[in-house]
């Protein structure tokens, strides 16, 4: 059976404000990417995340970002690799920590926001941080997997340096010819049709293509497609788009295995 994993970006609340429907992604996702504080999230908010998904049987990843409160990560940072290296290592143990505290782990790192998007360039600044993120998880455990952007430079790099890696894909982001993703200041740059996500994301599992905004088809090899979680309507996209797949006979599933203790739990149902 052909199998996907269906990843979200979640846990980006602050405080006393709340963002997306986490409990109900979660019963949709099979896989978690929990903000570690720096571009959201909070203890609190990082606790409940990474405990409401370790009890639907989700997979947590650390979604790490550039110190960037304010601007949510999606502001380029100028910080030297040892810097983000201290800062990458100082996110996934922080989220390390808080789901040892609930009997969970952390299987896996997802960059987030600017810091994604220029790991996956191949010029100065894209292979500086390239090799701080690279580093920075090889330091705290060379077990977690990296997630990046299908057919980015840093899956090279990461797997040559000894990581595991998922390419990914973007269920709600138009793509540019290159395959980068077009910037979200752009017009058509979010995409909000469950049936037009739902269907391009088939044809990218079924046939590795997906079409980018100038009508082109780029070829992707993906192994885990992302819904975000502060999307309007998200949680409704990515229902449309599990039951999508799951009517077309692929399997929705992490790419990583599910812990023992919560492995029998059915979708949508706490351990």
């Amino acid at each position: 059976m052909t199998t996907i994993d269906l990843n979200a970006d979640l846990g980006e609340g602050f405080g006393r404000w709340s963002l997306g429907d986490d409990d109900a992604m979660l019963r949709v996702v099979t896989s978690a990417n929990v903000a570690c504080g720096f571009h959201a999230g909070d203890p609190l908010t990082m606790t409940g995340t990474v405990d409401a998904a370790h009890r639907r049987g989700v997979v947590i990843g650390a979604h790490v970002a550039y110190r960037d409160l304010a601007g949510f990560g999606r502001r380029y940072v100028e910080a030297s690799e040892a810097e983000l290296v201290g800062d990458v290592v100082y996110q996934i143990g922080a989220l390390s920590g808080i789901a040892s505290s609930v009997g969970a782990s952390v299987r896996y790192v997802k960059p987030h926001g600017a810091l994604y998007s220029v790991i996956a360039r191949d010029d100065e600044a894209g292979r500086a941080h390239a090799r701080a993120v690279v580093e920075a998880v090889t330091r705290v455990d060379p077990g977690l997997v990296l997630v990046g952007l299908a057919g980015s430079s840093v899956l090279h790099r990461a797997a040559d340096a000894g990581l595991a890696t998922v390419a990914e894909a973007f269920a709600d982001r138009a793509y540019a010819p290159d395959g980068s993703l077009v910037p979200r200041s752009a017009p058509g740059a979010v995409l909000h049709d469950p049936i037009e996500i739902r269907d391009r994301v088939l044809r990218l599992v079924e046939t590795g293509r997906l079409r980018a905004v100038d009508g082109t088809d780029l070829e992707l090899d993906a192994g885990s497609v992302c819904v975000h979680g502060d999307t309007a309507g998200a949680v409704g996209i990515a229902t449309r788009l599990r039951d999508g797949l799951e009517s077309a006979g692929v399997g929705v599933r992490s790419f990583v295995p599910v812990p023992r203790q919560v492995a029998a739990a059915s979708p949508g149902e706490p351990a």
